[in-house]
């Protein structure tokens, strides 16, 4: 069974408490639940992992390369500014990896500086703006690419 490293960064912990209008009330536990349910039924196991440390995101994307991981990568705030993350992200994809980009809200109808990624340019591709579904989409077009 194909296993999907799906990281998700800074503050997305407080998914349910924090900004509700903009993220939902649904908690990252219930997102990994619901998400661990249509993983299933597509075949696949997921490993689901939440950080607040931009350094222990880059090892988790290290340890990927190493263990040919497919990776659903929701970078969080890190998205706008983490070089460091971007070039571990890059390792992925350049190991023929794929490695999609998701976020729960649309980050361009957002304030002017969540309108720029420095991770979509080497991600595989993005997805964005769907709630806890960007993970679904994510998830299903991984199995799609790995077959």
């Amino acid at each position: 069974m194909t296993t999907i490293l799906v990281l998700s960064g800074p503050n997305l912990g407080r998914l349910g408490t924090r900004e509700p209008e903009v993220y939902g009330h649904a908690t990252l536990a219930d997102l990994e639940a619901s998400l661990a349910s249509s993983a299933e039924a597509v075949g696949v196991e997921i490993d689901f992992r939440q950080t607040d440390d931009e350094g222990e995101l880059i090892r988790w994307l290290h340890a990927a390369v190493d263990a040919r991981t497919p990776v659903v990568l929701n970078p969080a705030a890190f998205t706008h500014y983490s070089y460091g993350l971007r070039d571990a992200a890059a390792l992925v994809t350049s190991a023929g990896l794929p490695l999609i980009e998701v976020h729960l809200s649309n980050p361009h109808s957002r304030e002017t500086f969540r309108h720029t990624s420095v991770i979509s340019g080497v991600a595989t591709g993005v997805i964005a703006g769907f709630g806890a579904d960007s993970y679904r989409l994510a998830v299903e077009q991984v199995v799609r690419i790995v077959g």
